[in-house]
């Protein structure tokens, strides 16, 4: 007799679970931008610190690193302390903060406007401080502080107006580009009928101003900067996700929780006064706050929070073009010289760019 055995149907393996790879994937690739961008802010960090070291050894006098140490740690060092206290030490610092200031200015309305060329340089608030100081002046016989505090007065303004002004129908990044690049260039226009009817002198002061130059750098004109900076920077850091949040669109960063008027306001406030420090003490530097940006985008990698490499990378790029500007040529220039030469075939670059593939840091 055949014992017959029921047959059992074999199992049907599993499908392979992929989610667990792609989570993986991820976090992988999470990590390897967190890293890069650590990296790449370390490295610029230790480029500043090293090019703030050669600024305060070198010049007509080379001071070796110890004794530059020694001056900035309040030691008496014959021939150091005045050379490098009082002439070097105030102009590196203005470098340093000034370079911060347009960095951190420029990125802040590059990401709000989401467009690469939505820089103060080129939607006139920098135009404002310009056409103030000129004023002041020219038509005004003012010198010295009393100017700074136009310049300042300028921006502000300038940057009140646009604002307003791009805000009917609600807040619209292009309408805001389009009408500050009209009040530039209309600023520029008052800029160059003034100086058409000043005298001489004033025209030497006024141009030596609009061009951004750290030829007059005091410990005067790096308090109020320094005083503005401690204020200002450490509230916008501390938003800096948030407005890292805001370049996927007000829709998206407020379901994400981002307070979106409250940010951008912030933002817009914090940026135009420190621009508005920062051209006061130093002038309009060219291109700085315009090249910071993207510059940091490309060496950070997106995704990236920019406003620490921003800063880094301002600052680098004012340091380093004054240290251009005195020592590499058979004259010296200011440094507004050498970033507008810089900066220009940048803004071509970018135009070209931003005309291929939209605008975007």
């Amino acid at each position: 007799m055949t014992t017959m055995h029921p047959t059992s149907a074999s199992p049907t393996p599993a499908a392979p679970d992929r989610a667990p790879d792609g989570i993986a994937a991820i976090v992988a690739g999470r990590r390897a931008r967190h890293r890069r961008h650590a990296v790449a802010t370390i490295v610029l960090g230790i480029l500043l610190v090293a090019l703030f070291a050669v600024a305060l050894m070198i010049g007509n006098t080379f001071y070796p690193l110890d004794e530059v140490v020694r001056v900035i740690l309040g030691q008496t060092v014959p021939g150091a302390s005045f050379t490098v206290g009082e002439l070097r030490l105030p102009r590196a610092v203005l470098a340093v903060l000034s370079g911060i200031a347009f960095g951190i200015a420029g990125v802040s309305f590059q990401t709000l406007l989401r467009n690469p060329l939505a820089s103060p340089d080129i939607i006139g608030i920098s135009n404002g401080a310009g056409a103030a100081a000129v004023l002041a002046i020219v038509v005004l016989s003012l010198n010295g502080p009393l100017v700074s505090l136009f310049a300042l007065g300028g921006a502000i303004l300038t940057a009140g107006v646009i604002y307003l002004l791009s805000l009917k129908n609600g807040f619209a990044g292009t309408r805001l580009i389009l009408i500050g690049i009209g009040v530039a260039a209309m600023l520029q226009s008052v800029i160059s009928y003034v100086l058409s009817r000043a005298a001489s002198w004033d025209i030497q002061t006024a141009m030596q101003w609009l061009t951004g130059s750290l030829n007059n750098a005091s410990w005067e004109r790096v308090v109020p900067l320094a005083i503005a900076a401690v204020i200002i920077l450490p509230l916008m850091f501390s938003q800096g996700r948030a407005l890292g949040a805001l370049q996927l669109g007000d829709d998206s960063a407020s379901g994400l929780g981002v307070r979106v008027n409250v940010t951008r306001l912030l933002f817009i406030l914090g940026a135009v006064a420190m621009l508005a420090f920062a051209t006061a003490a130093t002038g309009p530097i060219a291109f700085v706050a315009f090249m910071a940006g993207p510059i940091a985008a490309r060496i950070t990698g997106p995704g990236a929070n920019l406003l620490l490499p921003s800063a880094f990378v301002g600052a680098v790029l004012v340091l380093g073009s004054d240290l251009l500007g005195q020592f590499a040529f058979g004259e010296r220039y200011p440094v507004g010289v050498i970033t507008g030469v810089l900066g220009a075939p940048y803004l071509i670059y970018l135009l070209v760019r931003s005309n291929r593939s939209g605008g975007s840091l």
